[in-house]
C-alpha cells in the first residue's frame, strides 16, 4: 500500500480545513465517483498550496482510512503541540481575559474531538493534556473535531498540578466540578481570566487537581443518571462562559 510520512485524515471537512489552515500537506486521494462539484473548494485550496491530487478507486481510499471517510483522505504532517505561551498569545490576540480547558486524563479521542469542536464554536484559547494517561491527537481526534484540531491549540504537559500552579501565578483562576458541595454552574463568575477543568470519563476529576481549584461547580440533575458525558459536561460550561462574556460585553 502506498503510505505518506505522517498522519491521515479523512472526510470532507477535516481536509478542507487542513488545507484553509496551512497544514503542510503531503498528498489527497479522492475516490472515483465523488462529483467533483462537491469538492471544487477544496481541488482549488489544493492547487494554490501545491498539494498533490490524485482520482483513486474507492478500494484504496478505504485502504487507507477506515473511518467514514466520504471518498476523501488526505496525509498531512503529524499534529504539533502548542506551548504554554501560545495560548496566552492566543487571548492577547484577541485582547480577552485567558479562557482554558484542562482535560484531566480525558482517554476517548471523541470526546477531545467533540471538546475541540466546542472550544472553538466558542472561541476558548486553548486547551492543555497531559503526556500520560490522556488521548493525544490522533487522525481519530481529527475526525471528530470536523476541522477544529486546526484551530484550537494543544498543549502536552508533564505534570497538571505543576501547570496549574504556573497559571495561577499568572493570574487565572481555576475552576472544576464536583458534585457535593459546590455552587450552581449558573452562577459562575466567567468574566475572571479562567481555566475549567474537566475531568476524566470514569473517575472524574483527580483529588489533588480537586485542591487546587479556587471554584467548584455542579451542574444541576433531577433525571435518574448521576453524571453527564466529559464533552456535554464541557460544552455546557464552556457555553456558559460563551454567554456571560458577551453579555459582560454587551
Amino acid at each position: 500500500m502506498e503510505e505518506q510520512n505522517g498522519e491521515i485524515i479523512a472526510g470532507k471537512n477535516p481536509v478542507l480545513e487542513a488545507l484553509r489552515s496551512g497544514r503542510d500537506m503531503n498528498k489527497v486521494w479522492i475516490a472515483e465517483g465523488v462529483k467533483k462539484s462537491g469538492v471544487n473548494e477544496l481541488l482549488d485550496l489544493a492547487r494554490e498550496r501545491g498539494v498533490i491530487v490524485q482520482f483513486v478507486p474507492k478500494k484504496k481510499v478505504d485502504q487507507l482510512s477506515s473511518a467514514n471517510h466520504q471518498g476523501i483522505v488526505a496525509s498531512v504532517a503529524a499534529y504539533k503541540y502548542a506551548e504554554l505561551e501560545d495560548l496566552f498569545a492566543a487571548a492577547a490576540n484577541k485582547q480577552e481575559d485567558p479562557f482554558f480547558l484542562i482535560l484531566d486524563e480525558l482517554e476517548d479521542p471523541h470526546n477531545l474531538g467533540s471538546i475541540m469542536r466546542t472550544a472553538d464554536a466558542i472561541g476558548a484559547h486553548g486547551i492543555i493534556i497531559p503526556k500520560r494517561r490522556s488521548v493525544s491527537l490522533t487522525a481519530v481526534v481529527a475526525k471528530a473535531s470536523t476541522g477544529a484540531i486546526e484551530h484550537v491549540p494543544v498543549v502536552r504537559v508533564n505534570n497538571l498540578a505543576q501547570t496549574i500552579d504556573e497559571l495561577k501565578e499568572r493570574g487565572v483562576w481555576i475552576a472544576g466540578t464536583d458534585a457535593k458541595g459546590s455552587a450552581d454552574y449558573r452562577k459562575m463568575d466567567a468574566t475572571l481570566p479562567l481555566a475549567i477543568i474537566i475531568g476524566s470519563e470514569g473517575k472524574g476529576m483527580g483529588r489533588l487537581l480537586k485542591e487546587k481549584c479556587d471554584f467548584l461547580y455542579h451542574l444541576p440533575m433531577v433525571g435518574h443518571v448521576t453524571s453527564l458525558n466529559a464533552s456535554v459536561a464541557a460544552a455546557l460550561l464552556m457555553y456558559e462562559v460563551y454567554r456571560k462574556r458577551q453579555e459582560a460585553i454587551e
